[in-house]
């Protein structure tokens, strides 16, 4: 007869067997599933290891390319602005080294650089255009009339533009020296633009801008700077607008000019001052606008292409 032992001792039997076998089951399955794992590991390691290499090999191609746009560069564009005057007119974001680079390249362009005019850290500030709406109304020479539209850009520009280009009809200067000279210490005394020491007025203008413009009040600062060299623009022979990697989205000075036509059709753009490249097409834009015509350079998709066409 069976006993009630047996029975509980054949249960238990049953049931360590499923528990072996599902041990068992289970570690040959995670044994399959590791080995899964590891192989997509390895997998993603060696595309990891490829894109680092490309990575390092089109930075060198990018740098090589640099260092041969730098070499080139003035070979490019001599001669391109021989007997043309030129004033830089930059913003209080763009660096020591970039601003150079570019009066340097103006300069092997055959153009005399007349001086260079600096906008300061208030000069696109929101809050201070109350401000600077008021100083350019008091600092307004006499014979000078500024632009109907209130905004302070292009306010701004009614000003500085006269201050530093020469008419572009009689090609004589727009201000006296002495007006000048008391119109741009009370904008420095303001903090909204310094010139440097014996600024002459000259007949084109490059307006130098940093790349994106970040904060809350990022569109009005880069609409302020936009309006601006629009302004600068219509004071003389003509300007170009030239922007840092990034000027060219919603956020840059470049791309507030290129989305409004009206301002597209007369001020040319480029969007990677930053570049050797850009700084010859900033000289190859500028000849353009001596020659009366506008384009739009660089990069970004909104670009007519990297450079101008070449003339002689």
């Amino acid at each position: 007869m069976i006993s009630m032992r047996y029975h509980i001792v054949s249960i238990a039997a049953v049931f360590l067997a499923l528990a072996v076998g599902v041990v068992l089951g289970s570690t040959s399955m995670s044994d399959r599933l590791l080995a899964g794992v590891g192989d997509e590991r390895d997998s993603l390691q060696g595309q990891v290891e490829r894109l680092n290499a490309e990575r390092t090999d089109l930075k060198a191609q990018v740098a090589a390319a640099e260092q041969f746009n730098s070499a080139v560069g003035p070979m490019a564009v001599q001669g391109q602005l021989a007997q043309r005057s030129v004033v830089l007119i930059s913003s209080a974001d763009v660096p020591d080294q970039q601003r150079e680079a570019v009066s340097q390249l103006l300069r092997d362009a055959g153009a005399d650089l007349t001086g260079d005019v600096r906008l300061g850290e208030g000069f696109a500030d929101p809050d201070r255009a109350d401000q600077l709406r008021r100083v350019v109304t008091e600092l307004l020479p006499a014979g000078v009339q500024l632009p109907t539209a209130a905004d302070p850009g292009t306010l701004a520009g009614g000003l500085i533009g006269p201050l530093s280009l020469l008419n572009p009809q009689t090609g004589q200067p727009q201000t006296g020296d002495p007006e000048r000279a008391a119109a741009f210490s009370g904008l420095s005394e303001g903090g909204f633009a310094t010139a440097s020491p014996g600024l002459r007025p000259a007949q084109l203008a490059v307006v130098l801008t940093g790349g994106r413009i970040e904060g809350d009040s990022a569109g009005d600062k880069a609409a302020t700077l936009a309006r601006f060299a629009t302004q600068i623009d219509r004071a003389g022979q003509g300007a170009v607008l030239a922007g840092e990697l990034g000027s060219a989205d919603g956020t840059g000075p470049v791309g507030v000019v290129r989305a409004d036509p009206s301002i597209a059709s007369n001020l040319s753009t480029v969007d990677n001052a930053d570049s050797a490249s850009g700084r010859v097409a900033i000289v190859m834009a500028l000849r353009e606008q001596a020659d009366r015509q506008a384009g739009h350079y660089g990069v970004a998709s909104s670009a007519q292409g990297p450079v101008p066409s070449t003339r002689g």
